[in-house]
């Protein structure tokens, strides 16, 4: 049991770096939030029924980690949007991912959690799973997120 999940956890990496990354900003938060998830996963690893798809279940447990890590340690860190600055000329791509990227850091923590999911492919009824709601409401949240971030960057991006 021990073998597999360690070899789920490696292939799914990039999950775990994901959510850390959005939602710790120094080094030893996201030790910290790293340690916490891999600790969490593996005391519920014995629940996991392969009812739904490793990387969903996966998602479910660092997002939920992440929002009581949140919760308890008040130490996340807001990125001001209006004081980004920007990249060089070569990086435009990169700028925009960067926009992006900062402007969902400006989310709270459950809207941030939809749209990560989000752009990382999931429909809106694995999303509706994973975060606990229902599908519609997952819809109305995703729009709304994101007329939030095109507002976001798009105001950015003209200041440029």
């Amino acid at each position: 049991m021990k073998t597999r999940f360690l070899e789920q956890i490696e292939e799914h990496t990039g999950i775990i770096n994901k959510i850390v990354n959005l939602y710790a900003d120094n080094t030893d938060d996201r030790q910290d939030l790293r340690q916490e998830i891999l600790l969490q996963a593996w005391r519920s690893y014995g629940s996991f029924e392969n009812r739904s798809k490793f990387s969903t279940w996966l998602y479910r447990v660092c997002l939920n980690t992440a929002l009581v890590f949140h919760r308890k340690s008040k130490r996340m860190v807001t990125v001001d949007i209006d004081n980004i600055k920007p990249l060089s000329n070569n990086n435009e791509v990169h700028h925009g991912a960067e926009l992006l990227y900062l402007a969902v850091k400006q989310l709270p923590p459950a809207e941030r959690s939809i749209i990560i999911l989000h752009l990382d492919g999931y429909a809106n009824e694995e999303i509706a799973e994973i975060i606990g709601i229902s599908k519609n409401n997952a819809a109305v949240k995703l729009h709304r997120i994101k007329q939030t971030l095109t507002e976001k960057v798009r105001n950015e991006a003209n200041r440029v």
